[in-house]
């Protein structure tokens, strides 16, 4: 089987193409925007530093290192996901100010995410935990540092990447199915693509969307954006 590569800027065309299943690869800018970025940039109106049309985004916390041959001077030893459902307040207006064509991160997002990628033509994809040294491996160069103060994990790094992955799209554009694929967290989906069937789920996995595949509105609250790694 041929491996799949998207290279930023990603295309509508290229966004179209993929659907909730399918693993493919990045190669371009992967950029860092996690919790406090999308609270600065949808909650407190900020300008974001980096134009982030038509690229990639990571829900991610890096682990970096000082590198005086990197253009940022540093360089990534380990980026391992964080749980994407705490950005899920803020995913849907996010897409639609910057034009983000591909979110990553851990465990699934609910019908607002799913309802951005429909509006923005994005997808949400899971980047299998427990990979994080390599990760890094897939990462050319640190080439920006933006936002230093919110600290090491909170900034937006912006990286460029060679063949990333593998990604495995969790919501896509064309349908809003998305959500009701996410009850799995995106486990289901990895255990399909390694062969191997998915853990047992936790109670959550399963009670966080209603009969009709609604999120949960109990849970909305408790499991929107936060600050913790």
């Amino acid at each position: 089987m041929t491996k799949k590569v998207l290279t930023t800027p990603v295309s509508d065309a290229d966004i179209e193409s993929l659907k909730i299943g399918d693993v493919f690869y990045l190669s371009g800018a992967l950029i860092t925007s996690r919790d406090m970025v999308h609270f600065r940039h949808v909650e407190e109106g900020m300008d974001l530093p980096y134009d982030l049309a038509g690229k990639a985004i990571f829900h991610a916390g890096p682990i970096m290192v000082p590198d005086d041959k990197s253009r940022s001077g540093f360089r990534v030893v380990s980026i391992g996901p964080t749980t994407s459902m705490r950005m899920e307040k803020y995913e849907r207006e996010f897409l639609r100010k910057t034009g983000v064509k591909i979110v990553v991160g851990k465990g699934g997002m609910g019908p607002e995410t799913a309802a951005g990628c429909q509006e923005s033509k994005a997808v949400h994809c899971v980047f299998p935990g427990g990979c994080a040294v390599l990760a890094a491996e897939c990462v050319e160069e640190v080439e920006e540092r933006h936002w230093p103060e919110l600290g090491q994990p909170e900034s937006m790094w912006v990286m460029r990447v060679k063949e990333f992955g593998p990604l495995i799209v969790s919501i896509d554009a064309p349908s809003s199915a998305g959500m009701r694929a996410n009850a799995h967290t995106g486990r289901g989906l990895i255990g399909s693509v390694a062969g191997i069937s998915p853990a047992p789920r936790h109670p959550f996995d399963t009670a966080r969307f209603t009969a009709s595949g609604e999120f949960h509105p109990a849970l909305k609250t408790k499991y929107s954006v936060g600050f913790w790694p």
